[in-house]
């Protein structure tokens, strides 16, 4: 990949600012921004997506809203465990899909979980 490093940090800044805003995932922003700003594939996206968020995966915005009492450290840690196993399964699974496949896939996902949170959020104003 011969991207400009530039276009790297700005995915990151993007996908952990809204990370910290939303408590979003950064795959959401990642992922999306590698292939269509970056030229990657689908499954170079998702590795790299996962790479990039093994260590920081938000650690400085998890502590500060531990400090406001907002983390269940119990449930944080059985959906670890739980992540840890389902990503292993899933990230083998994905390597024998047909990219194009999981391209659809990954972008159903978005849409239904975007409408989903809208509608949510207008049935409580």
């Amino acid at each position: 990949m011969s991207n400009p490093i530039w276009l790297y940090v700005l995915i990151g800044l993007a996908a952990g600012l809204l990370s910290g805003l939303f408590g979003i995932g950064g795959g959401i922003i990642i992922v999306p921004a590698l292939i269509f700003l970056a030229g990657f594939t689908q499954l170079q996206a998702n590795g790299t997506s996962l790479a990039a968020l093994l260590a920081p995966v938000g650690i400085l915005a998890v502590m500060t809203y531990y400090r406001n009492g907002n983390v269940d450290v119990k449930a944080a840690v059985f959906i670890a465990i739980a992540l840890l196993v389902a990503a292993a399964f899933s990230a083998y699974f994905a390597q024998k899909l047909n990219p194009g496949y999981l391209r659809i896939a990954f972008g159903m996902f978005i849409i239904i979980m975007g409408c989903y949170t809208v509608y949510t959020g207008v049935s409580k104003l």
